[in-house]
Protein backbone atom coordinates (compact mmCIF):
# COMPACT_ATOMS: atom_id res chain seq x y z
CA UNK A 1 0.00 0.00 0.00
CA UNK A 2 1.56 3.70 -0.77
CA UNK A 3 2.69 5.66 1.95
CA UNK A 4 1.86 8.94 2.42
CA UNK A 5 5.38 10.54 3.55
CA UNK A 6 5.00 13.91 3.67
CA UNK A 7 3.70 16.47 6.69
CA UNK A 8 5.44 16.29 9.79
CA UNK A 9 3.25 18.90 11.37
CA UNK A 10 0.12 17.99 13.23
CA UNK A 11 -1.40 18.63 16.83
CA UNK A 12 -0.97 16.36 19.86
CA UNK A 13 -4.01 14.77 20.91
CA UNK A 14 -4.11 14.67 24.45
CA UNK A 15 -2.70 12.22 26.63
CA UNK A 16 -6.18 11.81 29.57
CA UNK A 17 -8.83 10.69 28.47
CA UNK A 18 -10.82 12.24 31.30
CA UNK A 19 -12.27 16.10 30.02
CA UNK A 20 -9.30 18.56 31.82
CA UNK A 21 -10.58 20.20 34.83
CA UNK A 22 -9.68 23.73 32.67
CA UNK A 23 -12.54 22.66 30.65
CA UNK A 24 -15.87 24.54 31.74
CA UNK A 25 -18.14 23.49 29.37
CA UNK A 26 -20.93 21.24 30.34
CA UNK A 27 -21.90 17.89 27.85
CA UNK A 28 -25.27 19.49 27.01
CA UNK A 29 -23.26 22.89 26.13
CA UNK A 30 -21.09 21.02 23.51
CA UNK A 31 -23.45 19.34 21.54
CA UNK A 32 -25.34 22.55 21.39
CA UNK A 33 -22.18 23.75 19.85
CA UNK A 34 -21.53 20.60 17.55
CA UNK A 35 -25.35 20.68 16.44
CA UNK A 36 -24.92 24.83 15.69
CA UNK A 37 -21.80 24.37 14.21
CA UNK A 38 -23.15 21.62 11.52
CA UNK A 39 -26.14 23.46 10.73
CA UNK A 40 -23.74 26.20 9.99
CA UNK A 41 -22.49 24.01 7.33
CA UNK A 42 -18.98 22.89 8.70
CA UNK A 43 -18.26 19.34 8.34
CA UNK A 44 -17.31 17.06 11.55
CA UNK A 45 -13.44 17.78 10.87
CA UNK A 46 -13.84 21.25 11.33
CA UNK A 47 -16.35 20.96 13.96
CA UNK A 48 -13.61 19.37 16.12
CA UNK A 49 -10.43 22.03 14.84
CA UNK A 50 -13.10 24.92 15.65
CA UNK A 51 -14.00 23.46 19.07
CA UNK A 52 -10.27 22.75 19.78
CA UNK A 53 -9.14 26.14 18.93
CA UNK A 54 -12.13 28.74 19.47
CA UNK A 55 -14.11 26.87 22.56
CA UNK A 56 -10.73 25.16 24.31
CA UNK A 57 -12.94 21.92 23.97
CA UNK A 58 -9.60 19.54 23.28
CA UNK A 59 -11.87 16.14 22.77
CA UNK A 60 -15.56 16.01 22.04
CA UNK A 61 -15.95 11.93 23.16
CA UNK A 62 -14.34 12.96 26.89
CA UNK A 63 -16.98 15.67 27.77
CA UNK A 64 -20.21 13.96 26.13
CA UNK A 65 -19.50 10.07 25.83
CA UNK A 66 -20.32 10.00 22.42
CA UNK A 67 -18.45 11.21 19.19
CA UNK A 68 -19.17 14.51 16.94
CA UNK A 69 -20.81 11.94 13.95
CA UNK A 70 -23.01 10.05 17.02
CA UNK A 71 -24.08 13.42 18.03
CA UNK A 72 -24.87 14.61 14.68
CA UNK A 73 -26.55 11.20 13.33
CA UNK A 74 -28.56 11.70 16.42
CA UNK A 75 -29.90 15.14 15.15
CA UNK A 76 -30.56 13.64 12.02
CA UNK A 77 -27.47 15.91 10.52
CA UNK A 78 -24.79 13.43 9.62
CA UNK A 79 -24.05 13.29 6.07
CA UNK A 80 -24.91 10.57 3.81
CA UNK A 81 -21.56 9.52 2.98
CA UNK A 82 -18.67 9.43 5.37
CA UNK A 83 -16.57 12.56 5.35
CA UNK A 84 -13.24 11.38 4.59
CA UNK A 85 -15.06 8.81 1.75
CA UNK A 86 -16.87 12.21 0.32
CA UNK A 87 -13.39 13.36 0.49
CA UNK A 88 -11.94 10.67 -1.71
CA UNK A 89 -15.06 10.88 -4.30
CA UNK A 90 -14.47 14.68 -4.75
CA UNK A 91 -10.56 13.98 -5.07
CA UNK A 92 -11.33 11.31 -8.03
CA UNK A 93 -13.37 13.25 -9.81
CA UNK A 94 -10.94 16.19 -9.88
CA UNK A 95 -8.40 14.05 -10.99
CA UNK A 96 -10.59 12.40 -13.41
CA UNK A 97 -11.11 16.05 -15.01
CA UNK A 98 -7.76 16.93 -15.08
CA UNK A 99 -6.90 14.04 -17.04
CA UNK A 100 -9.31 14.72 -19.58
CA UNK A 101 -7.87 17.82 -20.73
CA UNK A 102 -3.67 16.62 -19.69
CA UNK A 103 -4.53 12.52 -21.15
CA UNK A 104 -0.76 12.11 -21.08
CA UNK A 105 -0.39 12.62 -17.73
CA UNK A 106 1.00 9.75 -16.32
CA UNK A 107 1.81 10.62 -12.55
CA UNK A 108 -1.72 11.51 -12.36
CA UNK A 109 -3.04 8.73 -13.93
CA UNK A 110 -1.14 7.06 -11.18
CA UNK A 111 -2.78 9.34 -8.35
CA UNK A 112 -6.07 8.27 -9.65
CA UNK A 113 -5.34 4.70 -9.42
CA UNK A 114 -4.25 5.20 -5.90
CA UNK A 115 -7.19 7.00 -5.30
CA UNK A 116 -9.93 4.40 -6.41
CA UNK A 117 -8.27 1.95 -5.01
CA UNK A 118 -8.64 3.87 -1.60
CA UNK A 119 -12.20 4.34 -2.09
CA UNK A 120 -12.48 0.58 -2.91
CA UNK A 121 -11.27 -0.41 0.39
CA UNK A 122 -13.23 2.62 2.52
CA UNK A 123 -16.08 1.65 1.19
CA UNK A 124 -15.64 -2.36 1.70
CA UNK A 125 -15.15 -0.98 5.28
CA UNK A 126 -17.83 0.97 5.40
CA UNK A 127 -20.43 -1.90 3.78
CA UNK A 128 -19.50 -4.07 6.07
CA UNK A 129 -20.16 -1.87 9.18
CA UNK A 130 -23.68 -1.08 7.69
CA UNK A 131 -22.57 3.13 6.64
CA UNK A 132 -23.07 2.51 3.45
CA UNK A 133 -25.92 -0.17 1.85
CA UNK A 134 -24.74 -2.99 0.75
CA UNK A 135 -25.16 -2.34 -3.07
CA UNK A 136 -23.65 1.00 -3.04
CA UNK A 137 -21.02 0.95 -5.67
CA UNK A 138 -18.36 3.66 -6.42
CA UNK A 139 -18.60 4.62 -10.09
CA UNK A 140 -16.27 6.98 -11.44
CA UNK A 141 -18.65 8.50 -14.21
CA UNK A 142 -21.55 9.21 -11.44
CA UNK A 143 -18.41 10.62 -9.07
CA UNK A 144 -17.50 13.44 -11.70
CA UNK A 145 -21.24 14.67 -11.85
CA UNK A 146 -21.85 14.79 -8.22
Amino acid sequence: MPKQEKGKSHSTRPVSKRPPSWCKYQPEEVEALVIKLAREGHPPSRIGTILRDQYAIPLVKPLTGKTITQILREAGLAPSIPEDLANLLKKAARLSAHLEKHRKDVHNKRALQLVEAKIHRLAEYYKQEGILPPDWKYEPKAASIA
